[in-house]
């Protein structure tokens, strides 16, 4: 099973008015480059490779937020499902006792909500639990799902404490999320300082416009002044995708 994480899985999960509002502020976005570095509207038409730029990166941002959203999602199943298995549910019944935990908990629509209802509907069809979570986990694609299902299914055939395997799951998971969560609380005033900078030259190219306007008309209308402004844009979409790699860091 490939664990590379297809982007596409997780945009399942984004709806159609958070692409329709991504597809807004692109717009917004090129249009506030078209006017400021060529005071042209019709330079839109040829910053739409930098939509397209804009969209790809969002869909991946909000793939990533999705993908982390489950697996707290995940998580949470994990110490419902341990919670059955102690009482004295089979692992079968421990699938429809989990669903019920989390109703409370979660939406319908949610992706934990729908995968273990899909499980067990898949239960109910006398499939074994073993091809179950392997559907699950190909069905996801997410490496704590691969990791847990691959043990699970070693501990199924040699016998092993499948209760034991699941609590040490989910707290497995539940540290790595709580490790996640303490480096992003740290990166959130990095965070912050990369945003202000990345509005920084739009507001120096604003005040220039509005204040010293004939000392910066000579950079527009003229093939000189239009390839100092795209190679100034160049730089700038460098160094935003350079410091978003910097203070994006992954466990």
């Amino acid at each position: 099973m490939n664990l590379k994480q297809e982007i596409s899985c997780w945009q399942q999960d984004i709806p159609n008015k958070e692409y329709l509002f991504a597809l807004v502020k692109g717009v917004v976005l090129i249009s506030l480059i078209a006017y400021l570095f060529y005071d042209s509207w019709l330079a839109v038409i040829g910053l739409l490779p930098i939509l397209f730029l804009y969209f790809r990166s969002w869909g991946e941002e909000s793939a990533r937020k999705k993908e982390a959203i489950f697996r707290q999602q995940f998580k949470d199943s994990m110490q419902a499902m341990s919670a059955a298995l102690n009482v004295g549910y089979s692992v079968e019944n421990a699938f429809r006792e989990t669903l019920r935990d989390l109703r409370p908990l979660y939406p319908e629509n949610s992706r934990i909500m729908r995968e273990f209802r899909q499980m067990i509907h898949q239960l109910d069809m006398n499939r074994t639990v073993e091809q179950v979570l392997d559907d699950f986990a190909q069905a996801v694609e997410q490496e704590d799902v691969y990791n847990f299902v691959t043990v699970f299914a070693a501990a199924k055939r040699m016998g092993g404490d499948s209760i034991s395997l699941i609590q040490n799951a989910a707290k497995a998971i539940g540290e790595k999320i709580e490790i996640e969560r303490e480096i992003q609380v740290m990166l959130a005033a990095k965070r912050l300082e990369f945003q202000i900078m990345c509005g920084i030259p739009f507001g120096i190219i604003l005040y220039m416009r509005l204040s010293f306007s004939d000392f910066i008309q000579v950079l527009y209308g003229n093939l000189l002044g239009a390839g100092i402004m795209s190679a100034c844009l160049l730089i700038y979409i460098g160094a935003y995708y350079l410091g978003k790699k910097i203070v994006e860091i992954e466990v």
